[in-house]
């Protein structure tokens, strides 16, 4: 009886052992089975890595930046050419095209540089020794003394030569001198160094230096615009001058197989055709009011007057 009140509780702890090792076993299983599955995690976990990974993809708007506009609405506007501008800048204007025609006001100022029609300047007035008349303009001699040497700045690479100034002083008294030379720095724009015969007319030689204020005058004249050839002119090289002419001149153009073709002009009043271009052939003649001559060609005649039948109109 004794062995037997013994052996009922060994039996108990080995069913008690029993059933530990197969919780023991079972939970090992179920870990494993978690642990072998992809991704080696619970699926709650999975679940929400997976989301994060891919959430560019599902939702690629809130991540990826705006699109840039099509081009038809990238303001293409900016990079078009403006109308005014469409035209080729060869095209000539309708002053151009049309001989004689007087260029528009709105032109005219491009045209005269900085002595502008219609416009009074102020400066002083004094007086040099023009011998006989000729200058930097290279006019050559005349017998009119009535003339004046245009300040560096206003004399303008020569535009100014041959333009008709009206000059007045404080006193009243007037004079019209036409540009025939330069007045070199430290002659200041606005002033004027006329001839001492022009000079004259307005005070007297002693007074040396006196105020006056000038503008550009469009006179009445007989005169005709001619045409000479400087010295060393050919086919291939040659240097053209206007002169006689009524208002400034403000280009000299030749003809080519293309139109016309603007000539450089100097400070000695000659317009440089380097390589032969349009010597010899047909000339056109702008002054600063945009009216046009058109000169047949001439020979070319080194140092010889070629006179014309043409002038400017008078304004």
């Amino acid at each position: 009886m004794a062995s037997a009140s013994h052996r009922r509780p060994l039996r108990k702890r080995r069913t008690a052992l029993v059933w530990t090792v197969a919780v023991a076993a079972v939970g090992l299983l179920v870990s494993l089975v978690i642990a072998l599955r992809p991704g080696g995690e619970p699926d709650t976990v999975r679940t929400a890595a997976g989301t994060a990974a891919t959430r560019p993809g599902v939702s690629p708007t809130t991540h990826r930046p705006t699109p840039a506009p099509k081009p038809s609405t990238a303001s293409p506007a900016p990079r078009r050419t403006p109308a005014a501008a469409t035209t080729p800048p060869t095209r000539p204007s309708p002053a151009t095209t049309r001989p004689s025609a007087p260029r528009p006001a709105s032109g005219t100022a491009s045209l005269a540089g900085r002595i502008k029609p219609g416009t009074n300047y102020t400066g002083v007035a004094t007086h040099y020794d023009a011998k006989d008349g000729d200058g930097a303009c290279l006019y050559g001699p005349s017998p009119d003394l009535m003339v004046a040497a245009m300040n560096h700045t206003d004399y303008e690479t020569s535009q100014a030569c041959g333009a008709y100034i009206l000059v007045r002083a404080a006193s009243g008294a007037s004079v019209t001198v036409r540009v025939t030379n330069e007045c070199p720095l430290p002659c200041a724009p606005g002033q004027l160094d006329l001839s001492k015969e022009a000079f004259a007319k307005l005070a007297g030689l002693s007074a040396g230096r006196i105020p006056i204020t000038w503008s550009l005058l469009s006179p009445g004249t007989s005169d005709t615009v001619a045409i000479r050839y400087k010295t060393g002119s050919s086919r291939h090289w040659c240097g053209i001058q206007a002169l006689g002419h009524r208002n400034p001149l403000a280009r000299l153009e030749v003809r080519t197989g293309g139109g016309w073709s603007r000539l450089t002009r100097t400070e000695y009043n000659y317009f440089l055709s380097p390589d032969g271009t349009g010597c010899g052939g047909a000339l056109r003649l702008t002054d600063i009011y945009g009216e046009q001559l058109t000169v047949d060609g001439l020979a070319i005649r080194p140092d010889t007057v070629q006179p014309t039948r043409l002038q400017f109109t008078r304004r």
